[in-house]
């Protein structure tokens, strides 16, 4: 069962970790130092140092190439909030680079093994 709950607890990390390039290209939508640039590259920054600091904490329970690997997530994640958020396309050629992504990812772990 505690395996189960460090996956879940990284795995909830990554997901709030991607939100990161979300607020960044809301940001990036609005004049430079505006209130609401300010606000969304703050929320950017909040996001990244929380992740910082409780990343540290998830190595301590992972093998350094576990954790590298389970956070080849936050490409596929990246992908469905561009579509949610920005309403951008999910293409063939998308979903084939996130399979070389996760290839690539998996041959790596599989050599340090």
């Amino acid at each position: 069962m505690l395996k189960i709950n460090k996956f879940v607890l990284l795995h909830l990390l990554l997901f709030l970790f991607s939100f990161c390039a979300v607020f960044s290209k809301l940001a990036a939508q609005n004049q430079f130092l505006s209130l609401k640039f300010v606000i969304l590259y703050g929320i950017s920054i909040l996001i990244l140092g929380i992740y910082a600091i409780l990343w540290q904490q998830i190595l301590k329970k992972f093998d350094l190439t576990t954790a590298f690997f389970n956070k080849a997530v936050v490409v596929i994640w990246g992908m469905i909030w561009g579509a949610i958020f920005f309403k951008e396309q999910i293409t063939i050629k998308m979903i084939i680079g996130v399979i070389i992504v996760l290839i690539g990812v998996s041959l790596v772990v599989k050599a340090d093994e």
